[in-house]
């Protein structure tokens, strides 16, 4: 659940007046997500997502956010676009938090992607990467491979009681991703969090994505990386194991738009284990620093070691299925 700011009937008054939306006839906490608070509000003629921006998302960042769904959304992408006030602005304060509002995008998540589903995400991130490259805009990744040393300093050894020596696990891994991270390939703004959640489907087909505020400039590949870790795994006897099919046509779709090329096919690898060891470390992070009364349902890091050990197991391009 992600309700971390309650709202009442004078802050949706405040919306009604400054954003000329009509009378407000219900809105509703939205309980998938972890990082901001998020609310759908419906008037008689639309739905609208509030949302609300709470500690992780740095307010100097916002402007950036609201400028690619922005820019995004006039070359066609499907994703929410931010709505301005009658000043002309996207951003405006509620309960002394900074907080917008976006589109209404229809449809759902899908609990389970079938190959044909994963075929369309890949391609949607290619189209997505395009559409990107036209806008004049940048963000520093804070969660690239820079910013991974410092998050394993501040997990203690106390993660060792979810895994028998994870802590040094992931101090040899980051070592040797580190050692072999490519220096320079294709790079733009990437979505950097397509995980299931953040895909919706309409009607059995894809529709668009949400949810961009981890969104930054990286390696396009990477992107690719984080969606087969995200979405192309499943159980097998309680273990993660990659899903081959998927993430062939994952990278099939994606490729149907854009071509990746050579340096990119041979550094993949170490791109999907640098993917898997990020989402391991912040989750593990989260799990040893989210006190127990949050409202967040604080997600298992076993499953990103599962993937990294696999990955490891790996190492060329045609292990993924292409």
């Amino acid at each position: 659940m992600a309700v971390y700011t309650r709202i009442n009937k004078s802050d949706l008054s405040l919306i009604e007046k400054s954003f000329k939306t009509g009378k407000i006839l219900s809105f509703s906490g939205i309980k998938k997500g972890i990082e901001n608070t998020n609310y759908l509000i419906k008037t008689k003629n639309k739905k609208i997502i509030l949302t609300i921006f709470e500690k992780r998302v740095q307010k100097k960042d916002l402007p950036f956010f609201m400028n690619l769904m922005f820019g995004l959304s006039r070359q066609k992408i499907k994703c929410p676009e931010p709505i301005k006030n009658e000043k002309g602005k996207y951003l405006f304060k509620i309960k002394n938090k900074t907080a917008c509002l976006v589109s209404f995008l229809e449809g759902k998540d899908k609990i389970n992607l079938t190959n044909k589903d994963c075929y369309a995400v890949g391609k949607n991130a290619a189209l997505l990467h395009m559409a990107a490259k036209k806008l004049s805009l940048y963000r520093k990744n804070s969660l690239s491979v820079n910013s991974w040393g410092p998050l394993l300093k501040r997990i203690d050894k106390r993660i060792n009681k979810l895994s028998s020596n994870l802590i040094n696990i992931m101090k040899n891994d980051l070592f040797d991703i580190k050692r072999k991270w490519p220096k320079s390939m294709p790079n733009g703004i990437i979505h950097s969090d397509l995980f299931i959640d953040n895909i919706f489907f309409y009607k059995k087909k894809y529709y668009g994505f949400i949810d961009f505020y981890f969104s930054a400039n990286d390696f396009l590949a990477y992107e690719l990386a984080t969606c087969v870790n995200a979405l192309c795994f499943k159980k097998k006897n309680k273990v993660f194991v990659l899903d081959k099919n998927k993430s062939a046509q994952l990278l099939r779709g994606y490729q149907s738009i854009r071509k990746l090329n050579s340096k990119e096919k041979s550094n993949f690898n170490t791109l999907c284990r640098g993917s898997a060891l990020r989402y391991l470390l912040t989750r593990s992070y989260d799990y040893l620093n989210t006190p127990k009364k949050a409202l967040i349902k604080v997600k298992d890091p076993k499953e990103y070691l599962d993937k990294l050990n696999y990955h490891r197991k790996l190492n060329s391009f045609k292990d993924y299925g292409q």
